[in-house]
């Protein structure tokens, strides 16, 4: 698709958790077309565009949404979290990402997402689900603290519904009380740790992973020694902070990242503001 700049109308802004809120932007249907998993940009003045996933599949009503991590340190954020206060039109630039799902695919699919990497999983879901109810679908949600998942009764529904989907919701602090609840596989640790006990094969799944290029990257050496292969793998982190090799040495000694020092500074922590997508 081409990439299109257009003005949105800000439908409404709802705060998830103390630090994450949902944005919902309402504009031409014709002119917000995009893939499931995609991204657009937000227009900060005129020299700034910051990146968002889409977190809807395209229905053709005209709406998009948004998950946004707020983070009060961070010029952008606060920015644009002042923008968002009141009802506005907002410049955006989409459709933007190579990540997406393509249309008629019946792989089965392993989303593996930590934060407000969520935006992205959830475009994916919505479109395979709408597709073909009966696709296998793995949903892998890694979050700092239970609070910090925002959309879990969301998650758990496509569960309970879709006797496919398998929602498994990692939570790295060790003080979270995780109860049983129908419609969640509970984990405890870091997401790349937890891949390596529970996950026993990969073979024919199509993998799409969001967040930061450090998280993705531990999570495809710990895929690799279960036979991951290059062409499964899907995500915005390999174009904008790519690895060479993309695989673990045979050695054991780690890939590289292809960035220069200046490039590979900017890129630390996955910030926004420099450049890479809110989600961490």
């Amino acid at each position: 698709m081409t990439v299109r700049t257009l003005t949105c109308q800000v439908q409404s802004v709802e705060d998830l958790t103390p630090d994450v809120f949902r944005v919902m932007l309402e504009g031409r249907a014709e002119a917000i077309a995009h893939a499931p998993g995609q991204y657009l940009e937000l227009a900060v003045d005129d020299e700034t565009w910051v990146p968002f996933s889409i977190a809807c599949a395209d229905n053709g009503e005209g709406r998009l949404e948004l998950h946004i991590q707020h983070w009060p340190e961070r010029t952008h954020s606060a920015r644009l979290r002042e923008m968002l206060t009141h009802p506005a039109r907002l410049s955006v630039r989409l459709p933007s990402g190579g990540c997406y799902l393509p249309p008629a695919s019946e792989a089965p699919l392993m989303l593996i997402g930590a934060g407000t990497g969520f935006a992205q999983m959830k475009a994916i879901v919505e479109a395979a689900l709408a597709e073909n109810p009966a696709r296998d679908i793995a949903i892998w949600w890694a979050v700092r603290e239970r609070r910090d998942l925002y959309a879990e009764d969301l998650a758990r529904g496509w569960a309970l519904d879709h006797p496919n989907v398998v929602f498994h919701a990692i939570v790295e602090s060790s003080e979270a009380e995780l109860e049983p609840r129908d419609g969640i596989e509970w984990h405890r640790g870091r997401v790349d740790v937890v891949l390596a006990s529970e996950v026993a094969s990969i073979d024919e799944r199509e993998i799409y992973f969001a967040g930061s290029p450090g998280m993705v990257y531990a999570c495809v050496d710990t895929l690799a020694a279960k036979g991951l292969n290059e062409a499964q793998c899907h995500s915005d982190v390999f174009d904008y902070a790519p690895r060479v090799p993309f695989l673990p040495l045979p050695d054991g000694e780690p890939a590289r990242e292809a960035l220069s020092p200046g490039e590979a500074l900017a890129l630390e922590g996955n910030d926004p503001e420099a450049g890479a997508k809110d989600e961490s």
